[in-house]
């Protein structure tokens, strides 16, 4: 599965790094082209800046071979500027060379390789890495099934707001998989996915109130209310 969370952050990540104050050098023009939506330019002017090795450039190269962005849509090459840049420790990188390598987008397909480096950038703090980790742990792929491994790295990524994770944490605490069994924090959990738009989640919240108490339910909306994101690491 091609997850859509990749493009949400990886759009994010782009916004965030591009945001460059006045121009003052390649890098910063070619950050002030993209965001103007000058794409072509952007493209022309991030090239020599990732050949002598910026590890940005070389990530905003592989986003735009991606999208098809001043260029024609190339996995290919998008899976060799994200490598030279996973090869640097960009966690972003790292985190979409893992995605190609999972659904065989330019490199042939190979789930090991992917949870490889799906694994470098979330022992790094990437949260949507953290998230794919648990997943392959979760389904058994490319490394035995170990739910209790799957809600570790789930409970790394729900801590730093990643809906997804949040979700299938809450789960995890509904069914007793990986931690355990405790509707408490499985309605808790769920109702923070459900607060940023998870339909499954707020089914699967709803389901779980059905068997608390309305003294758990006021417990598990209090510790939703209370909790807060923790910082994100530097990637």
């Amino acid at each position: 599965m091609r997850f859509a969370l990749k493009h949400i952050l990886a759009a994010l990540v782009l916004v965030v790094a591009f945001a460059a104050p006045a121009s003052t050098g390649p890098l910063d023009d070619a950050n002030a082209a993209y965001l103007r939506g000058d794409y072509a330019s952007a493209f022309r002017l991030f090239g020599p800046v990732a050949n002598e090795g910026n590890a940005d450039a070389q990530y905003a190269l592989g986003f735009m071979y991606d999208h098809g962005q001043g260029v024609p849509q190339n996995y290919a090459e998008a899976a060799k500027w994200w490598r030279l840049a996973a090869d640097q420790g960009n966690t972003f990188a790292q985190y979409n060379l893992g995605t190609l390598y999972e659904n065989g987008e330019g490199v042939p397909q190979n789930k090991a390789e992917a949870l490889k480096w799906y694994r470098l950038a979330a022992e790094r703090g990437n949260d949507g890495a953290q998230f794919n980790v648990g997943l392959l742990y979760f389904a058994g792929v490319a490394v035995s099934q170990d739910r209790v491994e799957a809600a570790k790295w789930w409970r790394l990524a729900a801590d730093q707001g990643h809906t997804g994770a949040q979700a299938y944490l809450g789960l995890s605490y509904a069914t007793g998989l990986g931690v355990p069994q405790d509707n408490i924090h499985a309605y808790m959990w769920l109702s923070l996915a459900a607060a940023r738009g998870d339909q499954d989640a707020i089914i699967n919240r709803d389901r779980v109130a059905r068997k608390m108490t309305p003294a758990q339910i006021a417990e598990a909306q209090k510790l939703a209310r209370e909790w807060k994101p923790a910082s994100e690491p530097p990637h």
